[in-house]
C-alpha cells in the first residue's frame, strides 16, 4: 500500500477543516476550491504542520471574500488584496486560510509579461501556477455535500500522475511561466529536491535559455528560495540543477567554479561533487547546511600544483572571506554571515592536531567554535566523503575520542565560558590604569593563561599580572 492509496480520506479531512469557509461561500452562491501546497501534501501523505494553512481559490471578488471572511476570522490580512488575496485565521478551528480570486492572464506583447485580470475559470486559474503538482484543486463545497455524480477533484494538467511518477513539469509552456516570474526556475530546484522529482527536459531547457532573467529578481527572494532548498532532504538534487542550467552563475558564481579542471597528472577530488555529498550528509539545519555549501569555495583561488601534488593551502581562510562577501550580497543577516563564515574558517581545525589534543588545544578549539561547537564537529565529520573505509573509520574514531576529551575537560572546568580570572575593572585597579589599549593587552595576557593552563585563582592571576607588568607590560 502506498501513500496514494488512501489519499481520498486525507482530502476529506482537508475539506472538513475548510467547512466554515465552504459553507459561507456556498450560501453566498460562490465556488471555493482548496489548492496549492496543502492539497499536494495531503495527496502524497505529508502530515500538516502545527501552523496548518490552506490556500483557496474562488470566483468571488476580493470585496466579497473580505465580507464573507470577516465574521469567521478574528481579523483579516489584506496585503495581497490588489492581487485578489485575503487571509485570516478561522475562529472555529484556528485554520490559517488565504482566499484568492480566480485569475486569468493574457500574454499580449513580445515581452511575454502577463496582464493579470480577474477570471471565472478554474482551469485558467490553475494554468498559471508554477508546476502541475501545484495545479490541482479540490471543491471543498461539494466534497462535503457528496452529491451524486459531481466532480470534486480537478486535475487538468496531469499533476496527480506527475506526483505519482515523480516528475516535475509546468502546466503550460515553461518559458511563459518563467517570464512571468523568473524565481520559478529556482522553485523548480526546490521542488525537485523536496519530492525527489525528475525534471522534465523541456523545463530544464527553458531554464537554461532563460537563466539570465533571474538577475531581475531581488536578492531577498533568491535567498529565501535558496534557504528552502537547503532544508530539503537532499539539496544536491536541486543544487546540481541550478549549476547545470546556469542559474547559479547569476547569484552564486562561486558554485560552478568548483568544477575544477582536472590536471592529467595531478588529480584531486571533484570539489563540486564533494560539496554536494557534504551538504546532503549534514543535518537539515540552515546554518550548518550553508556552511557545508560554502566550505570549499576558496579552493579554486588557492589551488597550486607542487612536487607533492595539488594543494589548496589556506582555502578555509580565503573561503571564509568569500563566504562573507557572497552572503552579504544575498542580504543574509549579520548573525548568519558570522556563523557560517566562522564554520568555514574552522572546518579544518580538527585536522591540525594529528598528534593528539592537549588541554590547551581543546580549550582553544572550544573557545573559537563558541556556540557553534556541535555544528563544527558535525561539519568536520561530514567533510569526510572518502570511499576508503579505513580512512573514514579512522576519522570517526578520532572524532569520537576528541568529543570524549571535550566532555572530560568540561567536567573539570567551565569550558564553555572561558574568561580571564580578573575582569577589566580589577586589572585597572591592580595596575592603576585608565581604560585603553594597555588594559586590552593585560586581558589578553590573562586569557592566554586561561587557555593554556585552565582556571587559576584571582590571587594567582594578580601575582602573574604584576610580574608581566614589571617585565614587559609597562614597556
Amino acid at each position: 500500500m502506498t501513500a496514494f492509496d488512501d489519499f481520498p480520506e486525507r482530502l476529506a479531512r482537508l475539506a472538513q477543516w475548510s467547512a466554515p469557509l465552504a459553507l459561507a461561500f456556498d450560501q453566498a452562491g460562490f465556488r471555493l476550491y482548496a489548492v496549492g501546497g496543502a492539497l499536494r501534501d495531503a495527496i502524497v501523505g505529508i502530515e500538516p504542520a502545527e501552523d496548518f494553512e490552506i490556500d483557496f481559490t474562488t470566483d468571488a471578488r476580493p470585496d466579497d471574500i473580505a465580507r464573507l471572511m470577516t465574521p469567521l476570522c478574528g481579523g483579516l490580512w489584506e496585503q495581497g488584496r490588489s492581487f485578489g488575496t485575503i487571509g485570516g485565521v478561522l475562529r472555529a478551528n484556528g485554520l490559517r486560510a488565504e482566499v484568492t480570486t480566480f485569475r486569468s492572464e493574457e500574454y499580449v506583447d513580445h515581452s511575454r509579461k502577463p496582464a493579470v485580470q480577474w477570471g471565472d475559470s478554474l482551469e485558467a486559474d490553475l494554468s498559471r501556477r508554477d508546476f502541475t503538482i501545484n495545479a490541482l484543486a479540490l471543491d471543498v463545497v461539494n466534497v462535503l455535500a457528496r452529491p451524486e455524480g459531481v466532480q470534486t477533484f480537478f486535475d487538468y494538467f496531469g499533476g496527480f500522475a506527475d506526483l505519482h511518477d515523480r516528475r516535475l513539469r509546468t502546466p503550460i509552456d515553461p518559458e511563459i511561466l518563467f517570464a512571468d516570474d523568473p524565481l520559478r526556475m529556482l522553485r523548480a530546484a526546490r521542488f525537485a529536491a523536496r519530492f525527489r522529482l525528475a525534471i522534465d527536459p523541456a523545463l530544464e531547457a527553458a531554464a537554461t535559455r532563460m537563466a539570465e532573467k533571474l538577475s531581475i529578481v531581488s536578492e531577498e527572494r533568491i535567498r529565501g528560495e535558496l534557504d528552502l532548498l537547503m532544508l530539503t532532504e537532499q539539496p544536491s538534487l536541486g543544487l546540481d540543477f541550478i549549476v547545470r542550467t546556469g542559474l547559479a552563475a547569476i547569484f552564486f558564481p562561486e558554485l560552478p567554479r568548483l568544477q575544477l579542471e582536472q590536471d592529467p597528472i595531478h588529480h584531486h577530488k571533484d570539489v563540486l561533487k564533494h560539496t554536494w555529498a557534504v551538504v546532503d550528509k549534514t543535518s537539515p539545519q540552515l546554518t550548518l547546511r550553508l556552511a557545508a555549501l560554502f566550505h570549499d569555495i576558496g579552493k579554486p583561488a588557492t589551488r597550486a600544483i607542487t612536487p607533492e601534488g595539488v594543494t589548496f593551502r589556506f582555502h578555509e581562510v580565503v573561503g571564509a572571506k568569500m563566504t562573507r562577501k557572497r552572503m552579504a550580497a544575498l542580504k543574509y543577516s549579520n548573525t548568519m554571515i558570522n556563523d557560517v563564515s566562522t564554520l568555514v574558517e574552522l572546518h579544518l581545525r580538527f585536522h591540525t592536531y594529528k598528534l593528539g589534543w592537549s588541554d590547551a588545544a581543546v580549550r582553544r578549539y572550544v573557545h573559537d567554535a563558541g556556540p557553534l561547537l556541535e555544528e563544527l564537529n558535525e561539519l568536520t565529520r561530514c567533510d569526510s566523503t572518502t570511499r576508503n573505509w579505513r580512512k573514514a573509520a579512522e576519522l570517526a574514531r578520532r572524532m569520537d575520542e576528541f568529543e570524549v576529551r571535550i566532555a572530560e575537560l568540561r567536567e573539570q572546568e567551565d569550558l564553555d565560558n572561558q574568561r580571564p580570572a580578573l575582569d577589566g575593572v580589577e586589572v585597572m585597579t591592580l595596575l592603576d590604569l585608565r581604560p585603553g589599549p594597555t588594559v586590552g593587552r593585560a586581558m589578553n595576557f590573562l586569557m592566554e593563561i586561561r587557555r593554556e593552563e585552565g582556571e587559576i585563582t584571582k590571587t594567582e592571576a594578580a601575582h602573574r599580572l604584576r610580574e608581566w607588568w614589571s617585565d614587559e607590560g609597562a614597556t
